[in-house]
């Protein structure tokens, strides 16, 4: 264990270890271990389920609700140094590569072999592929390529108890049992530390464009979008929207310049395809029918890479002008397409002048001062069940909405717990108590059993807020 311990100012009040990227939630720790291999991390889980010591794994560290922060004094246990590309088969664009691998630089690597990595997110240069797993990442290429579970091949993970489960296939076809990698994709860490992932690589595109539209309406945000799906077909890969607050904090706060007239919505539309010239045609033929219907009323197109990233740029910055135009507070949510845009004209009027800005794009966000949360939760969440949506759609639950788990959420509580007493058979034993064990933008809680529970509780001005914390069966 010694070998694994890294001193280091990370871990320090304030450290960027002990922080979400937004700092609604902080965290204490006193130890941070840095493995390098699974057997490692086996070693150490081994080691803290034995004396019953909880622990926090902690990949990038981009999540929104807390998962990845250490808010009861856990230890860290950081996969930063589990870096490695395993291997990369140039034929079926198949990676096996070690958790902590960087998202950015995996993209890197497959590029320059002609492949791209089926998942693109804003945190690229940050966030690690085990956490984009363990939180089932969508990300600007869902539209495309979907979601995680249908691009991951297989996983290696280690459990609670140091016992090393070993999925990593890299076949696509196997039907020799129940499909456990499915388990750990989304699972936030509440069933093991995932540690090796093997991914399915789509060829890269010989042709992409980026078309940035401006819409007079949310309607015709929508019927564009129907539109871009009839008429672009297989090479539509991206539609992300935005509204005009959103263009006036770019604008503002990081000097970035709308290529289309002042409009209520922006879209970005982005196809990726094999030909050129048909590619062209198709976005042609798109952008004179919504041009001449009226559903957009100003365009550009860009094919060139450079002016291509000035577009992305618009979409992808807001985030960071929402940071420093206040205190923000982000809602990761899902709903069906017709109410998307319905919860920020709700939220508008029910906040009024108190809130500075309540804004909506891609994803829905709200900047504001931190006293408005007891008008804001659980009204969002609330009203996100009412329409059938789901309370998180990317970030997973982590710590901040483990209190909302039930909004929405039926049988699902029910085969929870029966994943949960398979994994862990002790659980149901009188008088024992569980071990916290969440990884990487995850933390929903949970579990390796155990007969007394040693967790030292933070000072109340560390935690943030300073609340007991206690878990028993």
């Amino acid at each position: 264990m010694k070998n694994l311990l890294f001193p280091s100012q990370s871990v320090g009040p304030g450290g960027p270890l002990l922080c979400v990227m937004l700092f609604s939630v902080s965290g204490c720790s006193k130890v941070l271990l840095k493995p390098r291999t699974s057997e490692e991390v086996s070693h150490i889980l081994r080691y803290c389920h034995e004396r019953n010591l909880a622990v926090n794994t902690q990949g990038g560290n981009t999540g929104l609700v807390g998962g990845s922060v250490p808010v009861f004094d856990e230890i860290i246990l950081s996969t930063s140094l589990m870096n490695q590309v395993v291997s990369f088969h140039n034929l079926s664009g198949i990676l096996v590569c070690q958790a902590g691998c960087i998202l950015e630089e995996l993209s890197r690597y497959v590029e320059e072999r002609d492949f791209i990595m089926p998942l693109d997110l804003g945190a690229k240069g940050s966030c690690h592929i085990g956490g984009n797993l363990a939180t089932n990442a969508g990300g600007l290429r869902f539209l495309r390529y979907g979601s995680l579970r249908g691009t991951v091949l297989g996983l290696e993970a280690v459990l609670a108890d140091g016992t090393i489960l070993n999925c990593l296939t890299s076949l696509r076809k196997d039907n020799t049992g129940y499909d456990l990698k499915q388990l750990f994709i989304g699972s936030e860490g509440t069933l093991g530390v995932i540690t090796a992932v093997s991914i399915l690589c789509p060829p890269k595109p010989r042709a992409v464009n980026v078309a940035f539209l401006g819409c007079p309406g949310f309607a015709e945000v929508l019927q564009t979008f129907r539109t871009c799906r009839e008429m672009l077909g297989e090479i539509l890969s991206a539609y992300e929207f935005m509204d005009a607050e959103c263009m006036q904090l770019v604008k503002h706060h990081l000097s970035l310049t709308s290529p289309v007239q002042e409009s209520p919505f922006y879209v970005l539309v982005e196809t990726s395809g094999s030909r050129g010239e048909h590619d062209a045609e198709k976005l042609s033929s798109f952008l004179e029918s919504v041009l001449g219907s009226g559903l957009v009323t100003d365009g550009t197109l860009a094919t060139d890479q450079r002016k291509i990233k000035t577009l992305w740029a618009l979409r992808e910055r807001i985030t960071e002008a929402l940071s420093r135009d206040g205190y923000v507070y982000k809602y990761d949510i899902s709903l069906p397409v017709d109410r998307l845009y319905d919860l920020v004209t709700d939220l508008r009027a029910r906040l009024g002048s108190k809130a500075k800005h309540v804004v909506g794009y891609g994803h829905l966000a709200e900047a504001f001062s931190a006293s408005l949360l007891g008008d804001l939760e659980p009204y969002v969440y609330t009203w996100t069940a009412g329409q059938r949506g789901s309370v998180s759609a990317e970030h997973g639950v982590g710590f901040r909405k483990q209190s909302v788990l039930g909004e929405g959420v039926s049988c699902r509580n029910i085969l929870d717990r029966s994943v949960d007493e398979w994994f862990c058979p002790l659980r149901n034993r009188p008088r024992s108590t569980c071990l916290c064990l969440r990884t990487a933008a995850l933390g929903r809680a949970l579990w390796s059993c155990s007969p007394t529970p040693h967790v030292e509780q933070c000072e109340p001005s560390c935690l943030g807020g300073g609340d007991d914390f206690t878990w028993t069966t």
